[in-house]
């Protein structure tokens, strides 16, 4: 393999200014209780292949502030895995047991909207994952969640759509199922794009040969209609595969100027990915890691973590605040986020940021919300954290005014 240099881009202290307290200790009430974050830690780019330049050193703020307040939204969730927002102001979050919890004005439903029964599954890192809303959802109350299921004695995945009615949902219809699971490596992000598509991460299941096989579903981003049919502009006639050689990719972002989707993916032990995704690539896995492109052959990352482990799950593009433009991208074994900024013309990822680093333990999730504010879920209850007092936790970071 021809493995290229890894360039080091930030690798520097990042202070953090004590943050206003608040006094509530309940926070499932609509009160927050305010957190004093600070995080120290190094981020590294990859050349990209084709698509990015060699690395420079940035000049950094030793005594740089985050500009966001944190607080304590709603605790005691059960290992969350997504939170989507709907037009009259509810928030749906997926818990990876099996149900959908519904917050509405700060204050987490005791009843949940949906608690999925058998052939559902969760074993290990499969269960409940991905869930987005549909754009039209005050006129059809449409949901699309994916989920692990038993078909015999294999795990398997699905993504169904979901019917919103009275506080309730129900199985509208099956939209996509077969996709391999198993204990390990179910992918489960889904996400519409900006073409009014559904896009689908798959896991390899600990099979890596399936990311390479065009027949298989697994190790790959699909892509389907709203109503399950298949775009008859996907690379492969007849298939939902969108892109290919993912290991376990679990985060989906678009910047809306330009269209680019962003992915991000988990390495074997190490050289977890920030990816640009194209329509038709090949990204590799098992083939080639880190900065091999085989010449070419696959496409090689935007930026990865080198010798160091993020466990990255699920990424943002951030539109507004005082980010606007980066990506952010949630870590669980790297207990942080990351702070990703690209090129003028998105092809490239020029530093890596970690912030946050060991606040919050395990993090599942970052969503960008209305007026600059961003949405973080934790996962130490997940089988692989330390739980802590109040666990999980959704945070809320606020712009600072």
């Amino acid at each position: 393999m021809n493995n290229r240099l890894n360039v080091p881009l930030y690798a520097s202290l990042l202070s953090m200014a004590l943050l206003t307290a608040c006094a509530s200790s309940d926070p499932t009430t609509g009160s927050q209780q305010t957190l004093q974050e600070q995080g120290t830690g190094q981020g590294q780019t990859a050349e990209g292949g084709n698509n990015a330049a060699s690395g420079r050193e940035e000049e950094t703020d030793e005594n740089a502030v985050i500009p966001y307040e944190a607080s304590v939204l709603v605790d005691g969730l059960n290992v969350p895995w997504e939170l989507v927002s709907v037009p009259d102001g509810r928030m749906f979050v997926t818990e990876r047991p099996g149900t959908i919890r519904v917050i509405e004005n700060g204050v987490l439903a005791s009843e949940p909207l949906i608690e999925f029964a058998a052939p559902f599954n969760e074993e290990g890192e499969g269960g409940l994952l991905g869930l987005a809303a549909d754009s039209e959802f005050d006129d059809n109350g449409y949901l699309y969640a994916y989920h692990s299921y038993l078909e015999g004695d294999d795990i398997a995945n699905r993504v169904l759509r979901l019917k919103v009615s009275d506080g309730k949902a129900t199985i509208d219809k099956e939209l996509l199922s077969d996709i391999p699971g198993g204990v390990n490596h179910n992918g489960g992000r889904i996400k519409i794009g900006p073409d009014h598509l559904l896009y689908i991460t798959t896991g390899e299941r600990y099979e890596p040969e399936l990311a390479q096989n065009e027949n298989s579903l697994g190790g790959k981003i699909l892509r389907i209609g709203l109503d399950g049919s298949i775009p008859e502009d996907n690379p492969w006639p007849n298939s939902p595969v969108y892109s290919m050689g993912h290991r376990n990719a679990q985060g989906l972002a678009w910047n809306p100027d330009n269209g680019y989707l962003y992915a991000t993916e988990h390495g074997q032990r190490n050289f977890d990915e920030i990816n640009r995704i194209e329509s038709g690539k090949n990204y590799g896995w098992p083939e080639v890691e880190g900065d091999d492109d085989d010449n070419g052959t696959y496409q090689a990352p935007l930026a990865h973590s080198g010798d160091e482990t993020w466990a990255p799950s699920g990424v943002a593009f951030i539109e507004e605040g005082p980010w606007a433009g980066s990506l952010l991208a949630a870590n669980l074994r790297g207990e942080q986020l990351l702070k990703i900024t690209l090129s003028a013309d998105g092809t490239q990822v020029t530093q890596v940021e970690p912030i946050f680093e060991g606040e919050w333990g395990r993090i599942r999730n970052v969503t960008a919300g209305e007026g600059g504010k961003l949405y973080v879920l934790t996962n130490n209850r997940d089988g692989r954290g330390s739980p802590r007092d109040g666990d999980d936790q959704l945070i809320v970071l606020t712009p600072n005014p």
